[in-house]
């Protein structure tokens, strides 16, 4: 018996010995932040922060810092405190096993209570500053939002005013304007292009109005999504629709994390952590490589030639001292499509339409190095300088074939056809170099933002039709010399463009932002702005605010002018001497908000748009455009807004949207491309439990308008060239379908001692209705192709070590 019982003994103390200690204690990480006021940039002493639903907190140091140790890992809420600010709720914070999470959060000042009643936010919720057609998406919003891919241009098209071509394409356009009218900042840098696929790489050299297919951000590298729909501020320029601040994540700065996702296109690779050369210093890194020629052999889409695009970004954060925050990024993106004879001979139906005989290459590589120092200055102030180089180089080659087909459309000679890759070639080499500097203010019940912007542009443009080339898409104002020729000659001098200049842009602005009897908060600013290319100076005058009813509701406005620059494409396309002129936008927004709880808002909203000096082309397939343009747009918008809580966030919205325009080319007023009356959109995400979550978003909106035409067919009398042709009798005279969508997303997410595990799929559009773009290659107005493929499901595994 007593041996038995030291063999016991013996074993006990053998398996405590042997089996890891980590399995009985180390399943702990720990959460790590600094808390500063939003506005002026300064730390904010003893706020406290608690985990929801848990007994574990802490409170902040004089630098402002917080930790909270041994928590067990899994995902968490914390809510920020301090008197004097708005209470503000965090999701999403994801404590592993041995690490720590770290993040700087801004709290925003109550702004005096009503009844002496706290409020509690969102991040971005409730700002003074921007009182009207404000929303904001978390990193774990935009990953999650169904349809989206990780892609922040999808999430956004939720919201309301705010539509897109649907699909394949990503880029949105907002309240009756277009896609290319749109404030974009990150991290306080201007940037365009934000989408793969969006200018001259699938055309013939005119913009595609629907905007880009795929963002150059790949998924979980935007923190933070600030969306406004109107009325911004002054310090916000040379666009006239809405405003997209976006945040590139900030490495963690105490323990390092990888994590990768592939699917059927590629992959994608993240680094999140510290610096092993400066501690100070954090890095988050990702790389993403896409390449469609595996999905297009699994679907059997053989003839639409190659996408493939790469995005790859690096940013450093170093707190230099106690006031000097620095921040570095980098980001190179590339693009390249190809269409070759061979992808020509897989078509099917030549005759079904002129574009499946076109092949060529077009490759854009693109990039932006910017620095961001953030001083406080003193106990109320900060200063923002921020420095940048952006650069993009465009080399697209559109040429065509011909093959000799049949009646119905099949290959007579698929081993002889004549081609040419080179018709329309189209080189764009854009450089800029620029320098932001805004200073901030903050006294007892007045806020100042003042700060000028300078850029030094350079275009290098060319394009150029080797020959004769022949249109088949002609309206009533382009020239035929016979009535019965049912098709357009485009001669290179119609065509051909050079221009190789640089130019000065600079800009000063100031917005003020006060309190008023206690109820009313006014923001009002001023813009000017200096447009080197186009020789003007322009002044612009711009207000918000809000009234409020009590604690939770208030009635908020804003108006304003907003000047838009003529593209750089435009700029260096037209004839010498022609000089083209800034659009002008007069916006006016009034609306209700009600914060029912910390998480739910209700926010109606009406708007009025007048529309002058718009850029218009007269003539099909020319590169010669005019301001001759106006137009106008109204609607109102109904949003009901469940921020991400409680395992759960949704949102349910509908729009009313006119937008029309007349190109004074005697044709009179028109449906403008994006003018939808009625568009729905309703999104719902559920977390069960801490394995899965399921997400679903469905939209509908009134089909968009499109040309009213005739189609004239075998224009050549031909049957071994057939060709067709279309006649437009009325522009945007007719509607599309309507649009309806529905997107399911789930994932399943499984913790493996160091290493989380994430498996989903992402289904666009279960319909299958492409609606608006069932063709693969489509012909726009004066033979411009574009790329067509339609997003399909996808299926991936994310996983974090």
């Amino acid at each position: 018996m007593k041996s038995r019982s030291i063999q016991l003994v013996r074993l006990m103390l053998f398996l405590a010995l042997v089996i890891p200690v980590q399995l009985f204690a180390q399943t702990t990480g720990s959460i790590k932040g600094k808390i500063i006021d939003q506005l002026t940039k300064q730390p904010l002493i003893g706020a406290t922060v608690a985990l929801k639903d848990k007994s574990m907190g802490s409170a902040t140091d004089t630098a402002g810092v917080f930790v909270i140790k041994n928590v067990p890992e899994g995902e968490y809420s914390i809510t920020i405190s301090i008197i004097g600010y708005q209470t503000k709720i965090v999701d999403n914070i994801e404590v592993v096993r041995n690490k720590t999470y770290y993040e700087e959060f801004g709290l925003l000042e109550e702004g005096g209570k009503l009844n002496e009643v706290s409020v509690t936010v969102f991040r971005g919720e409730n700002n003074p500053l921007t009182p009207v057609s404000a929303y904001s998406f978390s990193r774990e919003e935009i990953f999650r939002n169904p349809g989206a891919q990780g892609d922040v241009f999808r999430a956004i098209g939720i919201l309301p005013g705010v539509t897109s071509s649907g699909a394949q394409y990503s880029a949105i356009a907002v309240r009756g304007q277009g896609t290319g009218d749109n404030v974009y900042m990150v991290d306080d840098m201007p940037m365009f292009d934000l989408s793969h696929f969006e200018i001259e790489g699938f055309n013939s050299g005119f913009n595609d109005p629907n905007g880009g297919r795929f963002s150059i951000f790949a998924p979980r590298v935007i923190d933070n999504a600030d969306f406004q729909g109107g009325g911004f501020g002054a310090e916000y320029g040379r666009k006239a629709s809405s405003l997209l601040n976006l945040g590139i994540k900030e490495g963690n700065k105490e323990t390092p994390s990888f994590s990768g996702q592939f699917d059927l296109l590629g992959f994608t690779l993240i680094y999140d952590g510290p610096s092993s050369i400066d501690k100070k210093t954090s890095i988050f890194a990702t790389a993403r490589y896409q390449n469609f020629k595996l999905l297009e052999g699994v679907i059997g889409l053989t003839n639409a030639g190659l996408p493939v695009y790469g995005d790859y970004m690096i940013k450093t954060t170093t707190e230099l001292n106690k006031k000097n925050k620095l921040s570095f990024i980098a980001m190179f993106n590339s693009e390249t499509y190809t269409r070759t004879v061979d992808d020509v001979r897989d078509s099917k139906n030549l005759n079904d339409d002129n574009s499946s005989n076109f092949t060529g290459k077009s490759e854009l590589n693109k990039a932006i190095f910017g620095l961001n120092l953030r001083t406080l200055t003193g106990k109320n102030s900060y200063w923002r300088n921020v420095l940048y180089y952006r650069v993009s180089n465009l080399d697209n080659n559109l040429g065509v074939s011909n093959p000799q087909v049949s009646s119905t459309g099949e290959l007579i000679n698929k081993d002889y056809i004549p081609y040419e890759y080179d018709l329309r070639h189209i080189k764009d080499n854009q450089s800029e170099l620029g320098y932001r500097s805004i200073f901030t203010k903050h006294f007892d019940k007045v806020t100042i933002a003042a700060g000028v912007d300078l850029a030094r542009v350079n275009l290098d443009y060319e394009r150029t039709l080797k020959h004769t080339d022949t249109l088949y898409t002609f309206g009533p104002n382009d020239y035929r010399p016979d009535p019965s020729q049912y098709y357009l000659v485009l001669q290179p001098s119609q065509f051909n463009a050079k221009y190789n200049d640089f130019a000065i842009n600079a800009s000063g602005y100031v917005d003020l932002s006060f309190r008023l009897f206690k109820r009313l908060t006014l923001n009002p600013g001023v813009r000017y702005d200096h447009t080197g290319f186009n020789k003007e100076d322009l002044v612009s005058q711009r207000i918000s605010g809000s009234v409020a009813l009590n604690n939770d509701q208030s009635i908020n406005f804003a108006a304003g002018i907003y000047y838009q620059d003529p593209s750089y494409i435009n700029i260096a396309s037209q004839p010498r001497g022609h000089t083209l002129t800034s659009e002008q936008t007069t916006q006016y927004i009034a609306g209700y908000k009600k914060q029912f709880s910390s998480d739910l808002k209700f926010v109606v909203e009406g708007w009025y748009k007048q529309l002058d000096n718009l850029i218009v082309q007269p003539k099909t397939g020319e590169s010669y455009l005019t301001n001759d343009g106006t137009g106008f747009a109204y609607g109102g918008d109904i949003n009901l807004t469940k921020r991400l809580s409680k395992n759960y966030y949704g949102q349910i919205g509908y729009s009313y949207m006119v937008s029309k325009r007349d190109d004074h080319d005697g044709q009179g007023e028109y449906d403008y491309i994006f003018s939808q009356p009625h568009v729905v959109s309703l999104l719902g995400s559920y977390n069960p439990n801490k394995k899965w979550i399921f997400s679903g978003k469905f939209r509908y909106s009134t089909g968009r308008p499109t040309d009213k035409y005739i189609v004239h067919s075998n224009v050549f009398n031909d049957a071994s060239y057939m060709r067709y042709s279309q006649q437009i009798i009325e522009k945007n005279g007719d509607r599309l379908n309507d649009f309806v969508s529905l997107d399911l997303r789930a994932d399943y997410k499984v913790q493996r001692n160091k290493t989380a595990i994430t498996a989903f799929v992402d289904i666009v559009d279960i319909f299958n209705q492409f609606n608006q773009n069932e063709a693969i290659f489509q012909p726009l107005t004066g033979n411009v192709y574009y790329l067509g493929l339609a997003i399909f499901p996808t299926f991936g595994v994310r996983l974090e070590f």
